[in-house]
């Protein structure tokens, strides 16, 4: 199915008129540019982020420590050596995953807010995260893998229950032909089901066990590794273009809703098991790696929705945006609250989203309706 034949679901709308309007042209110009700015701010707040610490790097560091590695100029001491090392291997990692992990969640949040018609859907609502927590503390208890480590049996535990709730949705929804409610409905089921059982390994744990389910359950970007952000990198790399190629599609099923979205030539079923099948993906992965990081996917299309409008062609690329500076900034605001120690991100990003979720909700209640 080529973009083309969905292109007709943006008719009407009143800003999605085609390019060829001169109104419109600018409204896409203007999107265009927030995209820009936004591509910018996370620039910005990655290098100030990269600098927060107590080794008392500078911008002067940083910005030498990335011109060595690009070059492969060796140090010129051992304290500059130091330096580039914690730069390098410690802060980088760090904030390429929370710009990667936080875009992930955005993108989801995307995409399930779109294909179910409901703006209060997250990459939660499925299950997904109470399911990833439990294979984590499973793996846990069972492997002894400890929170904010790279032990692999936690990352293949929250994987494995994350895709296992996924199949388990989408095969209702295939077999029983359930339509968004009932679909948001059975995943509220599972997110008990699974937040129980969770519940369950706490009760029952060690201290020293609880403690690390604990730990990974507020979620974090500490102890970040290259690999999380590899992984990170190549699945966006390999699915954002599908996504974007899928955009016209998403306005189908989003604002015209299935019926029409057929008569227009749109493979609804098969857009839609293809997508939730990607933000779940996007979600397990992240999750896995970061534990449990909430708001991101649910405040993150809000706010892209007031900048660029609803239209999934510049909608993704700044919720992206947006998602990855939310999780930039709260991970930063954890570290300078109480230096040296650190809270994690996870608090700091309900703390922040939650008082940013009600203004909106209070403020747009219209659009949330």
């Amino acid at each position: 199915m080529s973009s083309t034949q969905t292109e007709p679901s943006l008719a009407g709308l009143p800003d999605k008129q085609p390019s060829r309007s001169g109104r419109a042209g600018d409204r896409y110009t203007s999107q265009k540019w927030a995209i820009a700015v936004g591509v910018a701010a996370v620039i910005v707040t990655a290098l100030i982020g990269i600098q927060i610490g107590t080794s008392g790097a500078t911008l002067a560091n940083v910005l030498e420590t990335f011109w060595a590695k690009l070059a492969g100029i060796p140090a010129p001491d051992r304290a500059t050596l130091q330096i580039q090392n914690i730069i390098w291997e410690l802060r980088v990692p760090r904030i390429a995953l929370a710009i990667l992990g936080g875009a992930a969640l955005a993108v989801a949040g995307t995409l399930f807010q779109g294909l179910l018609r409901n703006p209060l859907v997250s990459p939660y609502t499925l299950g997904i995260a109470p399911a990833a927590a439990f294979g984590a503390s499973l793996a846990i208890v069972v492997f002894g893998a400890t929170a904010g480590s790279a032990a692999v049996s936690l990352v293949v535990g929250a994987l494995l229950f994350s895709f296992l709730n996924t199949a388990l949705v989408l095969t209702l929804a295939s077999t029983r032909n359930l339509n968004a409610t009932t679909l948001i409905l059975v995943g509220i089921a599972l997110s008990q089901l699974f937040g129980a059982l969770t519940a369950c390994i706490q009760y029952f744990a060690a201290d020293e066990i609880l403690a690390a389910i604990v730990r990974w359950t507020w979620g974090s970007v500490n102890n970040s590794a290259w690999y999380q952000v590899l992984a990170l990198l190549a699945l966006l790399g390999v699915t954002f273009p599908y996504i974007r190629f899928r955009s016209s599609a998403l306005n189908a099923i989003a604002f015209a809703g299935d019926d029409s979205a057929k008569s227009l030539g749109v493979a609804v079923s098969r857009v839609r098991f293809e997508t939730i099948a990607i933000a779940a993906t996007l979600t397990a992965v992240t999750i896995a790696f970061t534990g449990i990081i909430g708001f991101v996917g649910l405040v993150a299309p809000h706010i892209a929705r007031l900048v660029v409008g609803a239209n999934h062609r510049f909608l993704i690329t700044f919720s992206a945006i947006i998602g990855a500076l939310l999780l930039v900034v709260s991970d930063a605001v954890g570290r300078l609250v109480i230096i040296p120690g650190v809270i994690p991100v996870g608090i700091i990003d309900a703390l922040v989203g939650a008082p940013i979720f009600l203004y909106l909700i209070l403020t747009r209640q219209k659009a949330i309706e």
